[in-house]
C-alpha cells in the first residue's frame, strides 16, 4: 500500500484488505509535501504506526535508511541528517517512511532555513493588505514556502495543526503574512537558498497564552497577573473549541497547546515575533512573560539558544491625539527590557506607523528590517547595518541638552527621512513638566533647546504614544525612542 503526503490530510492507497485506524502508518500533520527542510541540523521525522513496528526513514540524500521502532503508544521518532544548502541550489528531494508494504514520501522538498513567525494581528496582517501588495502578489517569490497554520485552541498540549504546506506564489502568498513574507523575501534573495516561512499565531492575542502553563505556574509574578484569575474563573471550565474570540485569544496557555507546541520537534532557524497591541497597559509583567516565552520555546525547541528578533509596537493614539500621554512608551521601554535575553533583537517601527491605525499598511519595511537583524546577527553578515541610533548619554549645558548615541548605531551619520529637524524631541527642568523642544543635528549628537525649560535635567525622545518620527541613521533606520529620566509613571496614561 502507498500513502501519499500530499498535506493534510493524508490520501490513502488501495489494500487487500481493511486495516483498523492504528494500524495505519502516518507522519506528522506538520511534515508535509512542499515543506522546506532546515538545513546543517539533525531533522527528526515523526508519527504513529503499529505499536512495536519497525519504521524505515529514508530521504533521498541519504546513503541507507534508519530503522526506529514504534513504542507502546505507537508513536516514533527519527532523526535524519541533513546537509548545509547549496547557494542557488532548489533541487527538490523526497523522504519515504516505510512500514511493511505501507509507505508514505514527502515530495517536493527544499533544503534551506525555516523561520517560525508568530505574534498577533501585525504579523498576521496578509499581503494583499500592505502597501503596494498588487506588485508584490505579482512577483511571488517561487524559492519561498509558506505554511499558514489554522487557529485552534487546547487546554492541555497537542500534536497536530490543520494547514497546508505551499509553494509561493500569487494565489499563495497573497494571504500570508505581510511582515513574514517580506523578512522572507529578503532573506531568500541575500542568501540564495530556499526559504520556509511558517506562520502560526492570531490577532488580538496576548502575549501570556503563548507561554505554557507550568511557566505562568513556577512564576510567582506571571501566576498571579495572568494565570491564578484565569483559572480561578468560569472560563477555566469551559468546553475549549477552535472557535475565535476577543477574550479568548488572552486566555493562559491556550494558544502555546494548540500553535506553538505541535512544531518543537520542527527543525528551524529561528524565531520573529510582533505581538504586544494587546498587553499594551502591562510592564513589568510582560516583560517577564515574554522572557517566559523565549526561554520556554527555547527549551521545547531543544535547538540551543535560537535567534528571537522580534517588532517594537508602531505609533498609536488610541483614539487621544495628546502628546502628554506616554503609556506606548513606557510599554515600549518594557518591550527594549526584553533585549536583556541572549540573542534577542528588536526592530524600531516608530517611523512607519500611523496614529489614527493600530494595523499600519506599511509592512516592507518591518519585515525587511527583521531580515537586516538575521543577515547581521544569525547568518554573520558583520556589515549589513540593522540598527538605527540608540541614545548613549547626554551632557546639560546652560539651557541646552546634547544627545549622544552609541557610535555603532549611527551608521552613515545622523539625517532626518524628511530633511526636516528632528522631531519629538522634549525638555524638562526640576519641575518634571516636559516641553517641545527644537532639535539640531551636529555630527552625530543632537542639541536641544525649549524656551521654556531654564535648566534641563531631562531629556525624552518619542516617548509617547503616537510619534511618527524622522530621525534615523545614513542607513535607513529610525532613532530608538527613550527618555534619560527615571520619574514614575503617571496613572493617566492612557
Amino acid at each position: 500500500m502507498i500513502l501519499t503526503n500530499l498535506g493534510s490530510p493524508f490520501v490513502y492507497g488501495q489494500t487487500t484488505s481493511p486495516l483498523q485506524p492504528e494500524q495505519y502508518l502516518r507522519v506528522s500533520s506538520v511534515l508535509q509535501n512542499h515543506m522546506v527542510v532546515q538545513q546543517n541540523k539533525p531533522f527528526k521525522v515523526w508519527g504513529h504506526g503499529p505499536v512495536g513496528a519497525s519504521i524505515s526513514i529514508k530521504a533521498d540524500w541519504m546513503p541507507s535508511a534508519i530503522q526506529v521502532v514504534c513504542d507502546n503508544q505507537g508513536a516514533f521518532e527519527g532523526i535524519i541528517t541533513v546537509p548545509k544548502a547549496k547557494t542557488g541550489d532548489y533541487t527538490p528531494h523526497h523522504i519515504i517512511v516505510r512500514y511493511g508494504n505501507q509507505i508514505i514520501q514527502l515530495n517536493d522538498l527544499l533544503i534551506g532555513d525555516v523561520w517560525f513567525l508568530s505574534g498577533q494581528s501585525n504579523m498576521q496582517f496578509a499581503v494583499h493588505e500592505m502597501l503596494d501588495s498588487t506588485n508584490t502578489i505579482a512577483s511571488a517569490n517561487p524559492h519561498i514556502r509558506l505554511l499558514n497554520v489554522a487557529l485552534n485552541f487546547s487546554a492541555s498540549p497537542i500534536d497536530s495543526i490543520s494547514g497546508t504546506w505551499k509553494r509561493c506564489s500569487p494565489a499563495s502568498v497573497r494571504d500570508f503574512s505581510a511582515v513574514g513574507y517580506s523578512f522572507g523575501n529578503k532573506i531568500q534573495r541575500e542568501l540564495d537558498i530556499p526559504v520556509g516561512l511558517v506562520f502560526s499565531g492570531i490577532g488580538a492575542s496576548a502575549v501570556q497564552a503563548f507561554v505554557p502553563e507550568a511557566v505562568l505556574q513556577k512564576d510567582t509574578m506571571l501566576n498571579r497577573v495572568y494565570l491564578s484569575p484565569y483559572l480561578s474563573s468560569p472560563k477555566s471550565k469551559e468546553k475549549i473549541d477552535a472557535g475565535f474570540s476577543f477574550e479568548k485569544v488572552t486566555r493562559p496557555f491556550l494558544l502555546y497547546n494548540a500553535l506553538i507546541h505541535p512544531f518543537i520537534r520542527l527543525s528551524i532557524k529561528g524565531v520573529c515575533w510582533y505581538q504586544g497591541a494587546t498587553n499594551y497597559k502591562d510592564r513589568k509583567s510582560f516583560t517577564q512573560a515574554t522572557i517566559a516565552l523565549i526561554k520556554s520555546w527555547r527549551k521545547a525547541f531543544q535547538q540551543g539558544d535560537l535567534p528571537f528578533n522580534f517588532v517594537q509596537i508602531a505609533p498609536y493614539a488610541h483614539g487621544k491625539m495628546d502628546p502628554t500621554i506616554a503609556g506606548d512608551g513606557f510599554f515600549r521601554e518594557a518591550q527594549h527590557h526584553i533585549l536583556r535575553l541572549n540573542n534577542t533583537h528588536m526592530v524600531v517601527t516608530m517611523d512607519v506607523g500611523s496614529p489614527e491605525n493600530l494595523h499600519p499598511k506599511d509592512k516592507k519595511p518591518v519585515g525587511e528590517r527583521l531580515a537586516a537583524t538575521a543577515l547581521n546577527r544569525t547568518y554573520g553578515r558583520l556589515n549589513e547595518p540593522y540598527l538605527g541610533p540608540e541614545f548613549d548619554y547626554v551632557r546639560f549645558t546652560g539651557d541646552t541638552a546634547t544627545v549622544h548615541f552609541l557610535p555603532a548605531t549611527t551608521s552613515g551619520g545622523l539625517t532626518t527621512r524628511d530633511a526636516k529637524a528632528p522631531a519629538f524631541f522634549y525638555l524638562a527642568g526640576s519641575d518634571r513638566v516636559f516641553h517641545p523642544a527644537t532639535a539640531t543635528i551636529r555630527a552625530n549628537t543632537v542639541v536641544i533647546y525649549a524656551k521654556e525649560v531654564t535648566r534641563p535635567v531631562a531629556v525624552r525622545y518619542a516617548f509617547f504614544n503616537y510619534p511618527v518620527t524622522n530621525l534615523q541613521n545614513g542607513a535607513g533606520f529610525p532613532a530608538l525612542p527613550f527618555r534619560t529620566d527615571n520619574w514614575p509613571e503617571k496613572p493617566e496614561n492612557y
